[in-house]
């Protein structure tokens, strides 16, 4: 049996150009899938294409158009230097972000910073690896951000926003979201509330005003506050620390994450106290693990599905040179069985 000739294969758009009877440019802008070509002959050159087995220098065309198809993902951790990737909001919000802009064509690069000088962000806007930035948190680096966001416009922020500011952010009212959780804790009767989040940070910091401005007036209620690290290795410690430190004297914790409330939640039960019937706890995040677990989290819930739909659509408009202002999404209450 004769052996099948298979065809040869291409090495560059001008013999696959020769092959289709068409121009380079032609080419081009089929394999790039292009409506300036029809549709009948963008189908038959990419057809050509795959039969030869050739396939467009991306480095060339990324020379040709100024772009490198890659945008980073940065999450800078100031005051949390010992907080993981692994945290579960971060990998909740980094998969759905990696989700759209994969679908739309894009690489990632993924830098964990813990800044050592104030050019950390510039390094890696500057490096002319990127089409542009997502950074995932503010920390303690709001100013930092501020400055370079007023010469680089390709960059979105997750985090709070502040009236006036430069930087494009996208995230949810974090006082609202405070206030939320803190009526709720109030409408089943809780008086001596204590809160545990870490305020260095402008998101958390945003969290604890909400819940002052909930009580604001309410003379027989308290509130206590405990800087409580997002750092899984410190923050079951401080947490027992805490709860040490109220002897009991509290009925209603608001907590700046799921995180910490899902661990305030598991030192009760080991100190056998029964939540929410002797102590009421609210989380913030809503991440897929509140509904999991015993009992389910009542928590605060920022949509991050939608806010990296945001993030990503503010960076696109960006790249493309136009503008795109904040985001501020509504929080919404999630009652479930902690408080």
């Amino acid at each position: 049996m004769d052996d099948v000739k298979k065809p040869g294969k291409i090495r560059n758009i001008a013999e696959l150009a020769k092959i289709a009877g068409v121009s380079a440019g032609t080419v081009s802008r089929a394999l790039a899938d292009k409506s300036l070509v029809n549709k009948e002959t963008r189908e038959r050159i990419q057809a050509l294409a795959r039969e030869h087995g050739f396939r467009p220098n991306q480095m060339a065309r990324r020379l040709r158009t100024q772009q490198t198809g890659v945008i980073g993902v940065v999450i800078p951790l100031g005051h949390e230097r010992r907080q993981h990737i692994s945290d579960p909001f971060f990998m909740t919000l980094f998969g759905y972000l990696a989700d759209e802009l994969t679908e739309s064509g894009h690489d990632l690069m993924l830098s964990r910073v813990i800044p050592g000088d104030d050019e950390w962000l510039d390094r890696i806007v500057d490096s002319g690896m990127l089409d542009g930035a997502l950074v995932i948190g503010q920390s303690n680096q709001f100013d930092v951000i501020e400055r370079v966001a007023k010469h680089y416009r390709p960059l979105v922020v997750w985090g709070s926003y502040r009236e006036g500011q430069v930087q494009c952010t996208v995230g949810v009212d974090n006082a609202a979201g405070g206030a939320l959780a803190t009526r709720r804790l109030l409408a089943r009767g809780a008086k001596r509330l204590a809160f545990f989040g870490d305020t260095n940070g402008p998101e958390i910091a945003e969290r604890l005003r909400g819940v002052e401005r909930a009580i604001a007036g309410l003379s027989d209620v308290s509130l206590a506050n405990f800087p409580t690290h997002l750092a899984s290795d410190e923050m079951a410690s401080q947490i027992t620390a805490h709860l040490d430190s109220l002897a009991g004297e509290v009925d209603g914790i608001v907590c700046a994450s799921d995180i910490i409330a899902m661990t305030t939640i598991r030192i009760l039960h080991e100190r056998g106290v029964t939540v929410p019937d002797d102590v009421a706890v609210t989380g913030f995040d809503d991440l897929p693990l509140a509904a999991r677990m015993v009992p389910q989290l009542t928590t605060v819930k920022q949509d991050i599905a939608e806010g990296a739909r945001a993030m990503v659509d503010a960076l696109r408009r960006r790249i493309a040179g136009e503008d795109a202002p904040s985001t501020v999404m509504q929080p919404e209450l999630v009652a479930r069985e902690s408080a």
